[in-house]
């Protein structure tokens, strides 16, 4: 059994939060295939990580910390990206008029934006860079600072490139494990209507503050289709309002706000939550 969790708002629509407690409810083990932090407003939580020597969210350590077993946060998470602002003009490598990419790791591989400089926090804690002794002309000896292995995209062909020698095998590998557990629920991120177009939910939870809508998996693959042109298309990620405007929802259930010690205790999320964990499983059939 396969459950999907998107949210209908690109920030803090609450999937995190919604999915601990599923995972609680059901035994499940979650996954993330797609993460970001930006560097200024998730401050702490890329410190800590970048204090492991690591680059990981908090939503992806949420989710394993509430799966069975002890499960690294990179595990469920092959992708996370790093973001940071771009104040002023222009809209970078990926076209973001209010932050630029910074840093990807996807798995074990790294890929910098090659038109941006490397923060010294990243640099120092993150291998992905080097000094190597280069020939200057008239075979005078220097330095210059370069990636080990790390590609270095300077341009949207480059990343497209890379993403199809590294992101795609990686999340391929991921659907592999999603679909090789008994249960799984898979979160997704911002407001991505699907963050895997391999995986086949049972049922879907869009969420947003104060309700949760619930949708039988197979229509809401078709209605995906739909909305990028085809099954074959895969050139554009589905929004979910795009989505969810084809199809009627199996029903509407009310969220109650939870205050932070309860969001931090996916047992009392899972309680509060559970009409809304009983609709969904209904529609995804669970015995």
């Amino acid at each position: 059994m396969t459950l999907l969790v998107a949210g209908s708002q690109r920030v803090d629509a609450g999937k995190t939060t919604f999915s601990v407690g599923l995972l609680a409810r059901t035994g499940a083990v979650g996954f993330k295939p797609r993460a970001g932090n930006n560097r200024w407003f998730d401050q702490d939580d890329v410190e800590r990580a970048l204090a492991e020597g690591r680059l990981y969210g908090k939503d992806a350590a949420k989710l394993a910390a509430a799966s069975p077993g002890d499960l690294a946060p990179e595990r469920i998470n092959p992708v996370h990206r790093l973001w940071q602002p771009a104040p002023g003009p222009g809209t970078g490598l990926l076209g973001q008029d209010d932050r630029e990419f910074v840093l990807d790791r996807v798995g074990d591989h790294w890929v910098r934006n090659g038109t941006v400089d490397l923060p010294p926090a990243v640099r120092d804690a993150l291998p992905v860079e080097r000094a190597r002794e280069i020939a200057e002309p008239g075979g005078k000896q220097g330095t210059e600072t370069d990636t080990v292995g790390v590609p270095a995209v300077e341009t949207v062909a480059e990343l497209n490139e890379v993403t199809a020698t590294l992101h795609l095998p990686a999340m391929e590998a991921l659907a592999e494990r999603i679909a090789a557990v008994d249960r799984a629920v898979v979160e997704s991120y911002g407001d991505v209507a699907r963050p895997l177009q391999s995986i086949q939910p049972d049922a879907v939870a869009v969420v947003e503050p104060g309700r949760a809508r619930i949708y039988d998996g197979d229509r809401y693959r078709k209605a995906c289709e739909v909305a990028t042109g085809g099954p074959g298309e895969g050139q554009l990620e589905e929004r979910v309002e795009s989505v969810v405007d084809l199809l009627d929802p199996a029903s509407r259930v009310g969220l109650p706000p939870l205050g932070s010690e309860e969001r931090a205790e996916p047992e009392r999320v899972a309680e509060a939550y559970e009409p809304a964990y009983d609709d969904l499983l209904a529609v995804a059939g669970w015995d």
